[in-house]
């Protein structure tokens, strides 16, 4: 055998410290000797030993699986310590193993086995069999979870959602496990459903626009409209959580697995006999349930609902809001108006049920007929008179006073003032009620003059003598003859021939209602006169002069 130098022998020496030795810092293959104390003793070679709790050798949510003889890898942490033995750990190199393992199953995708053991901030924390990754409380289940406590130390598949290795983050989901056998499980029940099927359900869960319904694995939504024919304000009146309901599939959405239900649909509807039951013109009592701004929704029976429209709730009430004439809950007569069994809708009436007071009013105050009442309003055109039935009646300025205009009394009114009036006209129709407050003494000029016409004669009394005319009274009406008027003779056209107290004799030239004056004319008495004179007792063309047959009529006259 060839000698070996000094030089070759230390590099033989460093070349089996380098082989043998591991080095510091890696995973190693190691031996179990012993188990004591809680502790497991592994050789893992050249003389050097460790000790590993038990705890590092349990899976998640399992009990310590090791025992002597067992080849186990560890992490090198130390070569040696102060007691001379090697510094180990198993957790650490399960940590290192379960990397290697969960990169994989997170490049393909692949569910991880793991197991909650501790709550922080935001979510909780998870072994994964030596990795410890973060489980966001949104993703602990598909509702969220009040007491996380029964899922604590399971082992349970979880799915990885990222993973920095860098920085050691790992962050999983129950939820996504969860919503992927949910829906596995979904498809599985709903292709046992058909449209139309009656099945049976357990409430779960109650909010505000319906219910949900267990269907055994799989959610429906009962919708408060589908819950009965009448009208339901909030789910929580007719089912409670945890409750068995009998319900129809209404619709099953095959590619989102929504499934709407419904309970009405099980019972009689009651649409079926509303024409029947609910004829035009009838009356019948009825609930307020609901009140908008155009209306009040009555319910004549259960399932069948009508609307009182804003326009068909008050005869005299025509801008007031429908809260104000009804409440919710109220019990009031309606009558039908319509019925629109398509769009399953009823018109119904409330003022219908009762009489149209213009109506009332017109039978009982004929035209003619004094009313009292108190000034509501006044306008630029007249008075509205309070009357009873809650309308109203006017009066025009032209029916305020005979003598004058209506705009300068008017203002000798105020609201609240109580006057008397007499019905003028009532127009049903058009709910407008005429009052005149000038006719309360009658008609003083239509009663001097009844009996007089156009071209009457009448003897009236002089009452005043002015330089254009005589101020003349017919039956205490008065009347002023003018200067031209006085005479056929322009000499005789003096009103200073006249007297107060003097009865004269005139012809009616016009009758002026709307003035409320007579035109009167001496000139055309006398010139009706001689005209009536020419055709009796001859004409100018027979020779005789005009003075010859005047004098023959008043001689006849005289006679």
């Amino acid at each position: 055998m060839a000698s070996v130098t000094m030089e070759e022998f230390e590099a033989l020496l460093q070349e089996s410290f380098e082989i043998d030795t591991p080095n510091e810092g890696s995973v190693v293959k190691g031996k179990v000797i012993a188990i004591e104390a809680g502790q497991a003793i592994i050789d893992v070679g050249y003389k050097m030993e460790g000790r590993v709790e038990l705890k590092e050798f349990a899976e998640p949510g399992e009990a310590p699986n090791v025992e002597v003889g067992q080849e186990v890898e560890v992490f090198l942490r130390a070569a040696e310590n102060a007691r001379g033995e090697a510094v180990i750990s198993r957790e650490m190199a399960r940590r290192e193993e379960a990397w290697d393992r969960l990169e994989k199953a997170y490049a393909d995708e692949e569910r991880v086995d793991g197991a909650i053991f501790g709550r922080v901030k935001g979510g909780f924390t998870v072994d994964l069999g030596g990795a410890v990754a973060f489980l966001p409380g949104s993703q602990v289940d598909v509702r969220p979870v009040r007491d996380a406590g029964p899922l604590m130390g399971l082992k349970q598949p979880f799915q990885v959602l990222k993973m920095d290795r860098r920085r050691g983050n790992i962050v999983v989901s129950r939820r996504a496990i969860l919503e992927e056998s949910r829906a596995e499980q979904r498809a599985e029940v709903i292709g046992k459903l058909t449209e139309g099927d009656a099945v049976d359900g357990v409430v779960k869960n109650i909010t505000e626009y319906g219910a949900f319904v267990d269907l055994g694995g799989v959610d429906g939504l009962l919708h408060v409209t589908d819950m009965a024919w009448k009208r339901v304000n909030h789910p929580s009146e007719i089912l409670t959580i945890g409750e068995t309901v009998k319900v129809q599939v209404v619709k099953i959405n095959k590619e989102t697995h929504r499934i709407s239900l419904g309970m009405k649909q099980l019972l009689e509807d009651p649409w079926d006999i509303v024409g029947a039951k609910y004829p035009l013109g009838s009356q019948h009592k009825g609930t307020v349930t609901n009140i908008t701004d155009y209306g009040a929704f009555v319910e004549l029976e259960a399932g069948v609902e009508g609307l009182v429209h804003v326009s068909e709730m008050s005869w005299t009430k025509k801008n007031v809001h429908p809260g104000k004439i009804v409440s919710t809950s109220q019990e009031v007569d309606v009558m039908v108006l319509e019925i629109d069994g398509d769009k399953r809708r009823v018109s119904l009436g409330l003022k219908q049920t009762m009489r149209n007071p213009w109506e009332v009013f017109a039978e009982e105050n004929p035209v003619g007929k004094e009313v009292e009442g108190e000034v509501k309003n006044i306008t630029e055109f007249g008075l509205f008179i309070g009357l009873e039935g809650d309308i109203d009646g006017m009066v025009h300025l032209s029916d305020l006073t005979w003598e004058g205009r209506g705009e300068d009394v008017i203002g000798d009114y105020r609201k609240g003032d109580v006057v008397q009036a007499v019905v003028s006209e009532v127009d049903v129709e058009k709910e407008r009620i005429s009052l005149s407050v000038k006719a309360l003494g009658g008609d003083k000029f239509a009663d001097a003059v009844g009996g007089v016409k156009r071209g009457s004669l009448i003897t009236v009394e002089v009452t005043a003598v002015e330089d254009g005319g005589i101020e003349v009274t017919y039956e205490g009406m008065k009347s002023f003859i003018r200067r031209s008027d006085l005479s056929r003779d322009r000499a005789e056209q003096r009103p200073d021939r006249f007297g107060v107290g003097d009865k004269v004799d005139v012809r009616v030239t016009n009758i002026d209602a709307k003035t409320r004056r007579l035109g009167l004319s001496i000139k055309a008495r006398e010139i009706a006169e001689e005209k009536e004179a020419v055709q009796q007792y001859g004409s100018s063309d027979s020779g005789a002069s005009l003075g010859d047959i005047l004098g023959a009529a008043l001689k006849t006259d005289d006679e």
